[in-house]
């Protein structure tokens, strides 16, 4: 099973809200997922970026593969 960590959207129309989730790869991007470990909400000025550094690096050892979105995140949130 390959694993990604990636954004779901959860936001009313216009009005997008994130969260940061571990899914399978062949999910979905809206669909079931595996594990919530953040959220990113980008309508506040400057948007809020809440992950779990632990989680992240827990899924990232055991071959989680991170979307590029979900990088710059983490580089913005400084982990």
């Amino acid at each position: 099973m390959a694993t990604k960590i990636r954004l779901k959207r959860i936001g009313a129309k216009k009005k997008p809200f994130y969260r940061v989730v571990v899914t399978d790869s062949r999910n979905p991007r809206d669909g079931r997922f595996i594990e919530e470990i953040g959220y990113y909400d980008p309508c506040h000025d400057p948007a809020t970026i809440n992950i779990d550094a632990e989680k992240i690096k827990t899924w990232t050892a055991s071959g989680a593969i991170v979307s590029d979105t979900v990088k710059s995140l983490i580089k913005k949130a400084g982990i």
